[in-house]
C-alpha cells in the first residue's frame, strides 16, 4: 500500500488524466478554488482594511510556509513574482565594476537566469558559463575550477531542468565562500521533491517558484536571503514595500528595512499569495523526505521500463544524483508528447533533451507502465508512418 495514494482526491485533474508534468506545472489542490476565493471575499467586504489585514505581510507569511520546506528561519522568505525578479534583486546588490566581477553560472542553468546574468555585462560583469561535457550533466570539479578570487557571486541550479541531475550544492558554498565569494541556488526543480536545507547548506541565497512541485501555481516565487548577510546588502532592484518607513511616503533615496522586507519592491501578487498556500501546506503535512523516497523508486522504476522498452534516457541512473525528472530520448518526441497530450497523458518534450516524465507523490504505479507503454506505442506508429 502506497499511503501517499490518499492524496490523489486533493488533485480533482487526476480524476481523467495521467498527470506526468509535475516538474513544469504541479496539480491544482482542489482547496486552492477556496484560497482563490477567499481573496475575492475578502476584497469585497474587507476593501482597503485587507492590507492591514494581512495582505501587506503576505510575502512573509507565505515565505513562512516556504521556508519549513527548504529549512529556512521564520522570517527569511519573501514572495516575489517570479525567480527573474528575484534574480535581479540579487544582483542588484553588487558592483560589478572591480576587479571581484566574475559571475560562475553552470551550464545546465535555466535560460531565464543567465539572461539576468548576461544582462549585468553592461554594468562590468564577467559571466563564465561553465559548459556540461554532455548537456545533461556537470561534474562538480568543473565548477569548483571556475571558482576564484575574482569571482564574486557563483549561480547554480540544485537540479537541472532538462535532465534532472543534481548539483553539489555543499562544495559549491565551501569552495566560494573559501575565496570570498556569494552563491545563488536556483531550487525550482527540487524544492517538494528533493530535500534541500539553505541553512545547513550555508547558503547566502536561494530562489524558486512555486508553479512545479510545490503545486501552488503561477505568480508566486521566493527568495531567501542569508540573515547576517542582511544589513551589508542593498538591491538597486528595489521599491516601497523595501523601505523601512513605507508608509511615511519619503522621497529621495531609500533607508531599507531591517527584515527580509529590504529584498522586496513594488505591490505583491496577492492573488497568487492565496493560491500558493494550499499546495505548500500539503507539501509541509506530508513532509519532503517521504516524497523523495517514492520519487527515487518511481524514476527508477521509469528508467527500467524504458530499458524494457528500448527507449534510452538521458537522465542520471544513480538515484543520489537524480532528481525528479525521467527524461526519455525517443524519437520524434515533440510529435509523441503531442500524441500522448490526446490520450491524457500529460508530458512536455524539451529540445536537445527529450521528453521529461515527472511522478510525484499522488502518481500511481500503474500512470508509469501506462505513460511508457503509450510512448512506445506512438512512437512505433510514427514510425511505421514514415
Amino acid at each position: 500500500m502506497d499511503p501517499l495514494l490518499a492524496w490523489r482526491a486533493e488533485f480533482p485533474i487526476l480524476a481523467h488524466t495521467t498527470y506526468m508534468i509535475s516538474h513544469s506545472l504541479g496539480a491544482m489542490p482542489a482547496r486552492t478554488s477556496k484560497r482563490v476565493q477567499e481573496f475575492a471575499d475578502t476584497w469585497a467586504t474587507r476593501g482597503i482594511r485587507a492590507w492591514e489585514e494581512g495582505w501587506w505581510e503576505m510575502p512573509v507569511t507565505v515565505g513562512n510556509l516556504v521556508g519549513k520546506i527548504i529549512g529556512a528561519g521564520e522570517g527569511e522568505v519573501v514572495m516575489q513574482q517570479n525567480v527573474s525578479i528575484c534574480q535581479s534583486v540579487v544582483t542588484s546588490c553588487f558592483d560589478w565594476s572591480q576587479r571581484r566581477n566574475k559571475l560562475v553560472t553552470d551550464g545546465l542553468n535555466f535560460p531565464s537566469n543567465d539572461y539576468v546574468y548576461h544582462g549585468l555585462a553592461r554594468q562590468g560583469a564577467r559571466v563564465i558559463s561553465v559548459p556540461s561535457p554532455d548537456g545533461f550533466a556537470l561534474p562538480v570539479e568543473l565548477v569548483l575550477d571556475a571558482i576564484d578570487e575574482e569571482t564574486q557571486l557563483v549561480s547554480v541550479s540544485h537540479v537541472a531542468f532538462r535532465s534532472s541531475y543534481i548539483q553539489d550544492l555543499a562544495a559549491i558554498v565551501e569552495r566560494a565562500h573559501r575565496v570570498g565569494a556569494m552563491v545563488i541556488a536556483d531550487l525550482y526543480q527540487s524544492a517538494g521533491t528533493v530535500p534541500v536545507d539553505v541553512r545547513a547548506l550555508n547558503l547566502d541565497f536561494a530562489t524558486g517558484g512555486s508553479v512545479k512541485w510545490l503545486c501552488g501555481g503561477p505568480g508566486a516565487g521566493y527568495l531567501y536571503v542569508r540573515r547576517d548577510l542582511w544589513p551589508t546588502l542593498q538591491p538597486a532592484a528595489t521599491g516601497w514595500m523595501a523601505h523601512e518607513e513605507p508608509f511615511a511616503f519619503a522621497g529621495g533615496p531609500i533607508r531599507y528595512a531591517d527584515s527580509a522586507f529590504r529584498f522586496l519592491n513594488g505591490t505583491p501578487n496577492v492573488p497568487a499569495l492565496y493560491s500558493a498556500r494550499s499546495g505548500y501546506e500539503i507539501i509541509n503535512e506530508i513532509g519532503v523526505p517521504a516524497i523523495r523516497e517514492k520519487s527515487m523508486r518511481q524514476t527508477a522504476r521509469l528508467i527500467a521500463l524504458a530499458d524494457e522498452a528500448g527507449i534510452p534516457v538521458n537522465t542520471c541512473r544513480d538515484p543520489q544524483m537524480r532528481g525528479g525528472v525521467v527524461t526519455f530520448d525517443v524519437a520524434n518526441g515533440n510529435e509523441v508528447t503531442r500524441q500522448l497530450g490526446k490520450r491524457q497523458i500529460l508530458v512536455d518534450y524539451r529540445p536537445g533533451a527529450g521528453v521529461r516524465v515527472a511522478p510525484h507523490f499522488y502518481t500511481c504505479d500503474e500512470e508509469l507502465e501506462r505513460t511508457v507503454e503509450e510512448m512506445r506505442e506512438i512512437a512505433r506508429q510514427i514510425r511505421s508512418a514514415d
